[in-house]
């Protein structure tokens, strides 16, 4: 498994796995497991580092708002 170490190399990793899904002409699900499993953690890794951004920008927003 690729080394995810933020939302970029996560994001990356999302987008291989989806290519290699879309150029599969055979499915072969006991590829899948690896892949999915690869994918869910990747997709967990984005979900996080959105939430901080999103939590950091509303502090921010507060704090502007505050001093209007």
């Amino acid at each position: 498994m690729s080394d995810m170490k933020g939302f970029n190399a996560a994001y990356k990793i999302l987008q291989t796995n989806a290519e290699k899904l879309r150029r599969q002409d055979d499915l072969d699900i006991d590829s899948l497991v690896p892949i999915v499993e690869e994918s869910a953690k990747a997709y967990q890794v984005c979900k996080e580092r959105i939430a901080a951004v999103r939590a950091a920008l509303q502090e921010h927003l507060k704090e502007d708002a505050a001093e209007a």
